[in-house]
C-alpha cells in the first residue's frame, strides 16, 4: 500500500494538522515506509509459532504479603470528634 499525495493532505485534514506542502511530502514518505515495514513483517511465515506475553522469558519476584506496619487506629481516632465501630463520624453533607 502506498500513499498519494492527496491521501496524505486529507489524513491531515481529518487530523486537524496544518501540514506544508513540503511537510505533506516528507510525511508520506514516513508513512510510506511504515506501511512497507508492516508488509515486510507480514511476510513472514509464522506458522507453529506461539504468541508471547513478553518478548523474553521472565517471572516476577514476589514478597510474602505480611503486614509490615503496626496499626495505630486507636491512637489516630482517640483525638476525633466523633467515632463509632472503628469509623470516624462525620456531619451529614447531603440530604
Amino acid at each position: 500500500m502506498s500513499l498519494t499525495h492527496q491521501d496524505v493532505a486529507r489524513i491531515a485534514q481529518l487530523s486537524r494538522i496544518a501540514v506544508t506542502e513540503a511537510e505533506i511530502e516528507a510525511v508520506g514518505a514516513q508513512l510510506n515506509n511504515i506501511f512497507g515495514l508492516i508488509e515486510k513483517m507480514q511476510a513472514v511465515n509464522t506458522d507453529g509459532i506461539e504468541p508471547m506475553a513478553h518478548p523474553q522469558d521472565v517471572s516476577l519476584r514476589l514478597r510474602e504479603d505480611v503486614v509490615t506496619e503496626t496499626n495505630h487506629r486507636d491512637a489516630y481516632q482517640a483525638v476525633a470528634p466523633l467515632v463509632e465501630k472503628g469509623l470516624f463520624l462525620v456531619p451529614k453533607v447531603i440530604e
